[in-house]
């Protein structure tokens, strides 16, 4: 018997991870960290120089996975964060799309992680005049 989108499973129909799950299969996982608030001393001009100022940074990471139970067996998002402060703590950054390269290859580093999309926001870049401004961009594992 087919399941339409809106019947839920029996509780007494448990599916174990490794059966096939009616309807369709898990083929990627998406790990993400939205809204990642940190200080970094970026930018180009005279008076960025030599001052931190705000980043929000949103990571999004594909992994191939199904079934997963443990955090040994995914990528724990926590490490978006630490990747992201220790390339801050590096020293100073020209640009918005370094960082966000910087960041995209380091989550490559770990094998499972198949695309890294990284956006980076300099909410005082325009102010008042924007909200925000800055630069997404994706990196495929090739």
């Amino acid at each position: 018997m087919a399941l339409s989108p809106i019947q839920e499973i029996p509780a007494q129909t448990a599916i174990e991870p490794t059966e096939a799950v009616p309807n369709g299969r898990i083929v990627m996982t998406k790990i993400f960290v939205t809204g990642l608030k940190l200080d970094a001393e970026i930018g180009v001009y005279a008076h960025e120089k030599g001052r931190a100022q705000p980043l929000v940074v949103d990571v999004e990471l594909d992994v191939p996975s199904a079934g997963t139970r443990k955090l040994a067996d995914t990528i724990n998002y926590a490490i978006v964060g630490e990747r992201a402060r220790a390339i801050a703590s590096e020293g100073h950054i020209h640009l918005v799309e370094d960082f966000a390269e910087r960041l995209a290859r380091a989550m490559l580093a770990d094998d499972r992680v198949m695309r890294a999309r990284v956006r980076v926001e300099k909410p005082l870049a325009l102010a008042p005049h924007a909200a925000a401004a800055g630069v997404e961009i994706t990196v495929v594992r090739g």
